[in-house]
């Protein structure tokens, strides 16, 4: 009857309510059509004549059209039963009041090979706290159905009942019944599960919502001005970010292994919220060798994955898929389970996951990212084919068992993710003046005051560049500060850098015509320490990039610098970003504060000065590190 939206429709019955001009019926009528279902069975009650009355035999929208009207509504699976004389053997179910753009036929073939009773159509959503939610085994078989409400304190994984099945008919007599009103999710499915028949699950990341709210019909009608149920489709591959759990979403602990030890990092379910409202797919990846150490059984971690899903639902967030290695090759701990113990191809580093993860889910690699706290993280999202993002969140890349460096680095998943979806578009875009006069340059300076956005402007140039140049470097000059103990507070920003040091090792390499071997020292940030770094082999024809305060500062480098950019940011941004960057190294606020005003005493004013030799400008206002 719809009398939620009563308010909207009025005696529309909530089939007909209207959607971008149509109605939410004929949507979906016209999605059977798109994938070969062409004889459709309309069960229908209240209003009824309003339904026919505008679809008649369905002969005007290329389907069959057949009508089975209830005279006493008996809830989803009475009128099911009533059409069964109807049905084929085998026979597709979709509610009319939801919308969806769903790969019918794959659901139907899913629902072929499992040789199931019934295949439910499973989702993750915004709201499962008041939904229906489906619990799977590791082949997709259902095991249970947890009908809403739920019970206090509960948590379960966040899959669910999307209303669109597959059934068998000879599979539904004796699990409905005749005498009482019925429901397909609440009674039959639970039904034929205590039966012992076969339900089987097709999880998937396409668009269906139900619309039975005015809210809620609002929302599918901005979703589809905004192009959402279009990039879920999987007609073309999507965009994915992969997520590393421990120390990314979550806080980390050290071999989490309770369910009560799990606690999101502040901002992670607004910021997984924002992928999911962007059309792009939240994936987590993590290695759990705390199953094969057998501190953690099967079970205990889907407990722990359920809390997870229910933190996230709370803030009306949700990962798409979460992909776990349970995998450990180091033997000897008391309880392992030797069968896990092995070599395998899916712990990170190694790619198994989100190889496996762009087969599932059709996911574009080249327009996808990782996310993550550790060094495997990165390497593993760069043998993917990944842009990557390091976290300074968990272990912050402190744990240096990989060489690697990320191509981003932001303070944690919600900066990540702005810089994802509004950061890096909109600076790519605003690069392509730069971008275009370094096409053909030998070296290009990027100065700044600290925390402006040097170095992701410095990698994303680079990024934009590669394509065009045989090889493009981009050199810190972080890498050529003093130690620690040789720099004075208040002493001046050249002070704090070697900058002959840094043109002893450049200079020749920008005069020469040989290819040479450089050693790049690196700039530990926590520790303030300079460390070795690696050697870099820079050729005649490469381009060389330098990202620095003082990078204009020095006149023999602007000599030889064919583009020249200078960044700035707003002082009050400028300084709350240097302010939570010298909290996360540890220092307290006293010394917190005389760290900010002998900056703004001693190198504001000069390094702003600098910006006289820049050919280019930008004012950064995104979340840029």
């Amino acid at each position: 009857m719809g009398t939620r939206l009563k308010v909207r429709t009025g005696n529309l019955p909530k089939p007909m309510a209207p959607i971008h001009g149509r109605p939410v019926l004929q949507h979906q009528i016209e999605l059977c059509r798109r994938h070969g279902f062409t004889r459709i069975a309309l069960l229908v009650h209240y209003e009824h004549e309003t339904i026919r009355a505008h679809f008649g035999d369905g002969s005007a929208f290329g389907v069959e059209l057949h009508y089975c009207v209830e005279g006493e509504a008996r809830g989803t699976a009475g009128a099911l039963v009533d059409a069964l004389g109807a049905m084929d053997r085998r026979f597709l179910v979709l509610y009319g009041d939801t919308f969806a753009d769903v790969d019918l036929s794959a659901l139907w073939r899913h629902h072929s090979d499992a040789e199931a009773a019934a295949t439910l159509l499973l989702h993750p959503n915004d709201h499962p706290h008041d939904s229906d939610l489906v619990e799977v085994d590791d082949q997709g078989r259902v095991l249970a159905v947890h009908a809403y409400p739920h019970p206090d304190g509960a948590a379960y994984r966040n899959l669910v009942n999307a209303a669109m099945y597959v059934m068998e008919r000879d599979a539904l007599p004796g699990v409905i019944p005749l005498d009482r009103k019925s429901d397909l999710a609440k009674h039959t499915f639970p039904a034929m599960l205590e039966k012992g028949l076969r339900l089987q699950a097709h999880v998937t990341p396409e668009y269906i919502k139900d619309m039975g709210t005015p809210e809620r019909l609002d929302k599918v009608e901005r979703d589809i001005t905004a192009g959402l149920p279009e990039r879920l489709s999987g007609r073309n591959p999507r965009r994915a970010v992969f997520l590393d759990r421990d120390g990314t979403l979550n806080v980390e602990v050290n071999h989490l292994s309770r369910p009560d030890q799990l606690q999101l990092i502040p901002g992670v379910g607004d910021a997984v919220r924002r992928l999911n409202r962007a059309g792009v797919l939240a994936v987590g990846v993590t290695n759990q060798p705390v199953v094969a150490r057998g501190d953690v059984t099967w079970s205990e971690l889907e407990r722990i994955h359920a809390v997870l899903d229910h933190q996230l639902g709370a803030s009306k967030a949700y990962l798409d898929r979460m992909y776990l290695c349970p995998h450990h090759p180091d033997k000897g701990f008391p309880g392992e389970v030797p069968a896990l113990k092995i070599d395998c191809d899916c712990r990170k580093p190694r790619t198994g996951m989100i190889d496996r993860a762009v087969r599932e889910l059709s996911i574009d690699r080249g327009q996808s990212w990782m996310i993550g706290d550790t060094t495997g993280d990165l390497l593993a999202g760069q043998r993917a084919g990944l842009r990557t993002v390091l976290v300074r969140t968990g272990h912050a890349g402190l744990d240096a068992k990989y060489d690697v460096e990320a191509d981003y680095v932001m303070p944690d998943l919600s900066a990540a993710v702005h810089w994802i979806l509004d950061g890096h578009p909109t600076l790519s875009r605003r690069l392509l003046p730069v971008s275009a006069a370094a096409a053909s340059a030998r070296l290009v300076l990027i100065a700044g005051p600290a925390r402006a956005g040097k170095s992701s402007t410095a990698r994303l140039l680079a990024e934009q560049l590669r394509d065009a140049r045989t090889a493009v470097h981009v050199l810190s000059l972080d890498g050529w500060l003093r130690q620690a103990g040789e720099r004075v507070e208040g002493s001046g920003v050249l002070q704090r850098y070697d900058l002959q040091a840094f043109k002893a090792a450049l200079l020749p390499v920008l005069a020469s015509n040989v290819r040479h071997l450089v050693q790049v020292p690196t700039y530990a940030r926590k520790s303030r320490e300079v460390l070795p770094g690696r050697q870099v082999s820079i050729g005649p024809e490469d381009l060389v990039i330098v990202e620095g305060v003082p990078a204009l500062m020095d006149p023999e480098l602007n000599a030889l610098a064919d583009v020249r950019v200078f960044l700035d940011l707003p002082d009050t941004e400028r300084r709350s970003r240097l302010s939570a960057d010298y909290l996360w190294r540890g220092e307290n606020d006293a010394d917190l504060q005389h760290r900010l005003d002998s900056r703004e005493r001693d190198e504001i004013p000069v390094v702003r000065a600098s910006a006289s030799q820049a050919t280019h400008h930008l004012s950064t206002t995104t979340s840029l590190s």
